[in-house]
């Protein structure tokens, strides 16, 4: 057993970079700081390594997918509002071919009528939404499982 730790890159969609100001009684008072934070605290108790990025461009998001080949074991992605609109994100995250899980801070399926469509979700091995900041942890304690012990 190694001790180098498996590593998830975290991917935050468009304006997420707003969290704690955008909309808090939809996506909650957490900054994305405090999610990021959060998300490091759990990696450190699982024995695994994270690293989170923000974006608010399609394709700087896509490059951070093709990027994660060989240097991640699994990703963890929030879309934002490209969950609903974006085939490219689609097919960047099926063809980096990594365990992926989708996640959101609202239940995008209480929302509005636009919103309860995932186009991402299809090629992830999951989609975890409505617990706020809690979407994130579950989501790395399922990739944990997935990636079974390290």
């Amino acid at each position: 057993m190694t001790s180098e730790r498996l590593s998830v890159l975290v991917l935050h969609g468009p304006n997420l970079n707003l969290l704690g100001t955008r909309e808090p009684a939809v996506y909650g008072k957490d900054s994305l700081s405090d999610v990021d934070s959060a998300l490091r605290t759990l990696a450190d108790e699982l024995g695994l390594a994270v690293e989170c990025r923000q974006s608010n461009h399609e394709g700087q998001l896509i490059d951070h997918l093709h990027a994660a080949r060989g240097a991640f074991a699994a990703i963890i992605i929030n879309p934002g509002g490209l969950t609903h609109t974006s085939v490219a994100l689609r097919d960047a995250i099926a063809g980096v071919g990594l365990p992926c899980v989708e996640v959101h801070l609202s239940n995008i399926h209480a929302r509005e009528e636009f919103r309860r469509h995932s186009m991402t979700a299809g090629v992830c091995v999951g989609a975890i939404m409505g617990f706020g900041l809690t979407s994130y942890l579950l989501a790395l304690r399922a990739l944990a499982v997935r990636l079974g012990p390290h």
